[in-house]
């Protein structure tokens, strides 16, 4: 939202933008982990949460700066708590991903391989998209991007009762995939979650441009 960032809030979006670049990248890295049933990479993406944590308290610090010395009002004062709240969710995107690494940790040191995903790399590639979508309805003011956003939110709600229904179905029909289809049902719905903070940043985002709830666009578009 170029034309609302003084100058001194450039800092405060490039930082919410590696933020979330990071916080993508982690998601990704915790899908390859499990594509490749690689150890390694999953205990990479453990210890690169805490950058992810650190720069989510360099945004707070400089917001509360900048409120104490600016005092803003009105808009501005409104973009500065979507920006705190649009970056707790992406550190909340960190922690999933670090939940799905030690998931798929737990897997592969009890001696599963990691052969059959379901739908988890399609609800990868949707999380994925949308959580760049709704960086971009941040700095780009694109409020269109974020009803897309919401609706593909349905299609990952939707592939996580799949994988539920698909997991719980293999591990009645073998028992000894009992624990390895538990921890799948899990990293299923984490990755449900990391798709719920994307539609969280759209929503904010939504309302901060239209002053209307996203809800609301959605349900006037399908009446219509």
């Amino acid at each position: 939202m170029k034309r609302y960032f003084h100058e001194e809030l450039e800092e405060v979006r490039s930082h919410l933008m590696l933020m979330g670049e990071k916080a993508i990248a982690n998601v990704n890295l915790a899908m390859k982990a499990m594509i490749d049933s690689d150890l390694a990479t999953a205990q990479k993406v453990r210890k690169q949460d805490d950058r992810i944590d650190e720069i989510e308290k360099q945004i707070d610090d400089e917001v509360a700066r900048y409120i104490g010395l600016r005092a803003p009002v009105a808009r501005d004062l409104r973009l500065l708590f979507i920006t705190i709240k649009a970056a707790n969710d992406l550190e909340r995107v960190g922690d999933e991903a670090t939940s799905i690494a030690k998931r798929t940790a737990k897997i592969l040191k009890a001696g599963y391989s990691i052969d059959d995903l379901g739908r988890l790399p399609r609800m990868c590639e949707l999380a994925v998209g949308m959580l760049k979508d709704a960086l971009h309805c941040f700095i780009d003011e694109d409020s269109s991007r974020a009803v897309a956003i919401s609706e593909r939110d349905e299609e990952v709600d939707s592939l996580n009762r799949e994988n539920f229904r698909y997991f719980v179905d293999l591990m009645k029909h073998d028992h000894s995939k009992i624990s390895f289809c538990t921890e799948m049902v899990f990293i299923s719905k984490a990755m449900e979650r990391i798709a719920d903070h994307a539609q969280n940043i759209a929503e904010e985002v939504y309302y901060l441009l239209t002053a209307r709830s996203l809800q609301e666009a959605i349900d006037e578009e399908n009446a219509v």
